[in-house]
């Protein structure tokens, strides 16, 4: 058996198990919408990220949601080094996070974490701006809720 190497070395991501954790990021953390992914964030006092990734059954049987949850999985292992710390951050697929091109996932959750304040200072002039032409009427940059403003756009 082959085994093969990438540029990071692979570490096991702290996660988000406990159904009231989760409620609690829902409820009281902040949130940002893209048409690929919904990115719940809340400061967790721990000084490393926790992640949650959510699929629902609505987006297919469970080779599809395994799926859609390795994609998040790998887009937030990339971007980790680029994140702030002490956040628990919670993935929710949608739809076009299962089939969609993996570069404009991986932008979306960039794009995400930039509305969210959640990219470290150095990392804040390179964010990515691509753009998502043609997405059948969806905001292309998404939409931020729960700010300081304590506004929810409405959907």
């Amino acid at each position: 058996m082959t085994v093969l190497t990438g540029s990071q070395p692979m570490k096991k991501t702290a996660t988000i198990k406990e159904n009231r954790t989760f409620q609690r990021i829902y409820k009281r953390g902040r949130s940002a919408l893209t048409p690929f992914l919904v990115l719940y964030c809340r400061p967790n006092n721990l000084g490393h990220n926790r992640l949650g990734v959510t699929v629902s059954t609505k987006l297919g049987g469970a080779v599809v949601r395994n799926r859609a949850r390795r994609r998040l999985r790998e887009v937030y292992r990339l971007a980790q080094p680029n994140l702030k710390q002490g956040y628990d951050l919670v993935l929710v697929a949608r739809a076009r996070s299962v089939n969609g091109p993996y570069v404009r996932l991986a932008a979306a959750f960039d794009r995400a974490c930039a509305q969210l304040g959640l990219r470290r200072e150095d990392q804040q002039a390179g964010v990515v701006q691509e753009a998502d032409e043609g997405l059948d009427g969806e905001a292309a940059g998404g939409l931020l809720r729960g700010g300081p403003s304590g506004g929810e756009s409405g959907d």
